[in-house]
């Protein structure tokens, strides 16, 4: 398993995403000029894990931002191919981030996960994240 660093956009990146993001959500995959922006975003660092014949199998995004109180780390948009899934790239792809956000300075690191999504919430505990006393609130801006 390798982690890399998504540098630039090209076609194996867009048709990963395009495999990828239906595995996660009904949001429709990014095309190439939105990965563009994500990539050459300051506050996003988008990873990406391949197998050992070096297809993408899984993505992570690792967004970190000064407020106030620090600077803050949180990953999203966490997807493993579902033919990788149990296969250590969740593991993988971890361990690269959080190196990265400690790297930055960051305290803390935040993800969220649907309860429904039970086998990644054991993965999220196993790895040493613990879940928070919270609520997390959205307002629809609508679209």
């Amino acid at each position: 398993m390798k982690v890399e660093i998504v540098e630039r956009v090209d076609d194996e990146v867009v048709a990963a995403f395009a495999r990828l993001v239906p595995q996660l959500s009904s949001s429709p995959p990014p095309d190439r000029a939105a990965l563009d922006a994500i990539v050459a975003h300051e506050a996003a660092t988008v990873f990406v894990a391949r197998d050992d014949s070096g297809a993408i199998v899984g993505t992570m995004t690792l967004v970190l931002f000064p407020i106030p109180t620090g600077l803050r780390a949180i990953i999203d948009d966490v997807i493993v191919d579902e033919s990788a899934r149990g296969t250590g790239v969740v593991e993988a792809l971890n361990a690269a981030v959080l190196d990265r956000a400690r790297a930055y300075g960051a305290r803390t690191v935040d993800l969220t996960s649907r309860p429904s999504r039970v086998a990644a919430n054991r993965v999220y505990a196993r790895l040493g994240f613990a879940q928070r006393d919270t609520n997390v609130w959205r307002f629809d801006l609508g679209s």
